[in-house]
């Protein structure tokens, strides 16, 4: 079970943009979390959502499940689709909670709320797999967790959270949008400012709008392994004689 959960955060949390079906009219920027620059620069101190999706990350990494999972719920509580679907998949595994393959159906069901594909077949899995009574049990526990989780009450949190932190751009930091400037990040070099201030990543509107290009068909590419095949070791040469040469 560990296994396809570190699958699942690979893959979909830190998927590389080579990975991500992008639109011909307007191609997904990478996922900021991508970019250790970005993040060391201050960039998530406006982002909860994303802030707390890296923590989540953090912790799991440091196989402190719990933590981790409370953290992925903090990001959720921002709207944050990604991490609902981790806490769901957590759920439905019992990694840092109880196992409740129920309430791993409505968290998943949370993400797919905007139709993201791979979500959405995700939760279709897990509804297909419940048994009647988890079934039940799931939809009496959705309104609870949807009346708080749900983008109509967390998106307003992420916009007031974004309009907070962009009204501090005051002076040569706003100016600093459209210009050339560089920002410093001691330790990582600098980052343009063009790329530290684009308004997709702080305009509510034009966020959720990258957040739907980024998400909504993601492509998860496939490994397949074979069967384990045994090798046997090659004969050593006798002292003195040279190792013979296979055939070409």
């Amino acid at each position: 079970m560990q296994n396809r959960l570190v699958l699942f955060l690979a893959f979909v949390l830190l998927a590389p943009a080579h990975a991500i079906a992008q639109q011909p009219a307007k191609p997904a920027t990478a996922d900021p979390l991508a970019d250790d620059t970005l993040i060391a620069g201050g960039f998530l101190e406006g982002h909860p959502d994303l802030r707390y999706r890296n923590s989540g990350l953090e912790a799991y990494s440091r196989k402190a499940f719990t933590e981790a999972i409370e953290q992925f719920k903090r990001a959720a509580w921002y709207a944050d689709k990604p991490s609902q679907a981790v806490v769901g998949e957590m759920y439905w595994d019992g990694m840092g909670v109880a196992q409740d393959r129920a309430l791993g159906l409505v968290w998943m069901d949370l993400a797919a709320e905007r139709g993201y594909d791979f979500f959405s077949r995700k939760r279709d899995y897990y509804w297909n797999t419940l048994s009647a009574a988890e079934r039940k049990r799931a939809l009496a526990a959705a309104r609870e967790i949807h009346r708080e989780y749900a983008d109509e009450a967390a998106e307003p949190r992420l916009a007031a959270a974004l309009r907070r932190e962009r009204a501090k751009m005051t002076g040569s930091r706003v100016g600093s949008m459209s210009s050339s400037v560089q920002i410093i990040v001691p330790g990582y070099g600098s980052i343009d400012a063009t790329r530290f201030y684009d308004p997709q990543f702080w305009d509510p509107k034009q966020y959720r709008e990258w957040q739907d290009t980024y998400w909504v068909d993601l492509k998860v590419g496939q490994v397949t392994v074979g069967d384990v095949e045994r090798v046997e070791p090659q004969a050593k040469p006798e002292a003195g004689k040279p190792a013979t040469q296979d055939k070409p």
